[in-house]
């Protein structure tokens, strides 16, 4: 009798077990039913767009859209100059080892990309337009207009706009809605670290230096960049307005017109084997006889932080303006 109860036992369990095995099984068949059914429509750079199901294998020309998946979970089976990506966008997770080079961003390499069989790429109206044919000719192709005539005028939201899209093609509003929520936070924190610092109503000049062909280069960011946005969300006025909003979001700038500017706190981004300040202008009286110089409201901010990117350079921006601020 008990043998008999031990062996039906047995076989309880086995059906037990069946069934739940069918039962997972039926639920994940289920779920990917419904992904392939999935359809999206969403706003492109060159227009309405429709998505038919989630996209597996996504090939990335543009680094802010690796930006835009990754918080997002979504890793890129290929992206353009990876290296490139690994160097000067430093936040979040970095690629994973996996991820394929598939040449540089302006000139991507078809065979490259068409050897990873994407069910989609992305990519930049300005950069990827002229071969929009053979990008379609491999997989749908959706190409974003981050300097457009609907983003001139606020890039910081229409990066915001660029990300929700992104989410939304890959069926991740909820994660992405977490994304914000905790940009909003971060904004809030730093804002306040500098309020309570007694630094609060101040103006603010950031800049992106360099060198090209041995003359020191200047970016000065413009009120509708995502810079200024992100200042903006902090409570810190950006300096430097413009009449007509920028398409790229700066205006180049001598040094002599920074006179313009002497009344802000002056943050720039430079490599440490080319700063411009301690090189080209350490003896220039045009840079040195600044108020904002002569009173040590100069910051530098790490060169390796995106200033064109997604929500993660976004914030990375509020901590190391507070940061350079408070614990100057």
């Amino acid at each position: 009798m008990t043998k008999k109860l031990g062996l039906f036992i047995v076989l309880l369990l086995l059906v037990i077990m069946a069934a739940c095995n069918k039962s997972d099984q039926e639920v994940k068949d289920s779920k990917a039913e419904s992904e392939s059914e999935r359809s999206v429509t969403v706003d492109t750079g060159l227009g309405e767009q429709t998505i038919q199901g989630v996209p597996q294998r996504v090939v990335v020309l543009e680094w802010t859209y690796v930006e835009h998946m990754l918080p997002l979970g979504i890793k890129p089976v290929g992206v353009s100059d990876v290296e490139g990506y690994n160097k000067w966008i430093n936040v979040g997770a970095p690629l994973p080892e996996s991820t394929k080079d598939v040449g540089t961003r302006a000139e991507p390499n078809l065979e490259a990309i068409a050897r990873l069989k994407p069910d989609l790429i992305i990519g930049a109206k300005y950069r990827h337009e002229a071969i929009i044919e053979e990008l379609e000719s491999i997989a749908p192709t959706v190409l974003f207009a981050p300097y457009s005539e609907e983003g001139v005028e606020n890039q910081y939201q229409h990066m915001l706009n660029e990300f929700d899209t992104v989410a939304k093609i890959f069926d991740k509003q909820k994660e992405a809605e977490t994304v914000k929520q905790q940009l909003e936070q971060t904004f809030e924190e730093q804002g306040r670290r500098i309020e309570e610092a007694g630094l609060s109503d101040i103006k603010a000049v950031v800049t992106q230096a360099f060198t090209s062909q041995n003359s020191p280069i200047m970016r000065l960011f413009t009120d509708n960049s995502v810079v200024a946005g992100v200042l903006e969300q902090m409570g810190v006025d950006n300096a430097v307005e413009v009449e007509k909003p920028q398409v790229y979001g700066f205006i180049s700038s001598s040094v002599e017109a920074l006179q313009n500017y002497q009344n802000a706190h002056f943050f720039y981004l430079v490599q440490e084997d080319d700063n411009i300040f301690t090189n080209q202008f350490a003896d220039n009286p045009a840079w040195t006889n600044l108020e904002f110089v002569k009173e040590d409201r100069t910051y530098e901010l790490p060169g390796d932080m995106g200033t064109f990117a997604g929500p993660l350079s976004a914030e990375r921006l509020a901590v190391e303006v507070a940061d350079a601020l408070v614990e100057k």
